[in-house]
């Protein structure tokens, strides 16, 4: 059973719990990648995408309460499946050249990334917050959102605009057709 809410509580403003709204579509749209083409599975995520980058940048600022890191829930299994789903779906399109990554400043070849990588990257992190978030309580979901906000800030959040650069080319080809 759930904590007493408070007004006051980020784990319930307004932000929170539209981010969560989003993080929950993205994750229920992944768990069903095996029964989506590619077309389908491109529209959605250059919509879906964005809208989860917006409502992640309006997270609030949180502190941590608990001892130790949330929960994982994401198995590797769940991981390897999902980035096999997504690299199989879009084949050659799956590789992209990574013009961000901090090695590239080191070297003269070109540092390619993997589009399933980089999304299954996103959905583990996303995947953990939301499944804290069903447990209900309250010092678990603090510590996620603070987590949830801290990993997009350093990690995911660069992720998510990179793949998005490469989405929207794909989606946009003549090939997807």
């Amino acid at each position: 059973m759930p904590d007493t809410v408070s007004i006051d509580n980020p784990v319930y403003s307004k932000n929170t719990i539209e981010f969560v709204t989003v993080a929950k579509s993205f994750c229920d749209f992944l768990e069903n990648i095996d029964q989506i083409d590619k077309k389908k599975f491109l529209d959605t995520m250059v919509r879906l995408l964005p809208l989860l980058y917006l409502k992640a940048t309006l997270l609030p600022k949180n502190e941590l309460i608990g001892e130790g890191e949330p929960e994982v829930f994401a198995t590797e299994t769940q991981y390897a499946l999902l980035v096999n789903n997504i690299a199989s779906m879009l084949g050659s399109d799956d590789n992209y050249l990574e013009v961000f990554h901090p090695d590239i400043a080191l070297s003269d070849d070109s540092v390619a990334a993997s589009i399933s990588e980089n999304i299954a990257d996103i959905w583990q992190d996303i995947y953990n917050f939301i499944e804290v978030y069903r447990l209900g309580f309250d010092e678990a979901m603090n510590d996620a959102l603070y987590y949830c906000r801290s990993n997009f800030e350093t990690f995911w959040g660069q992720s998510l605009v990179n793949v998005m650069r490469a989405l929207h080319s794909i989606s946009h080809s003549e090939s997807v057709d």
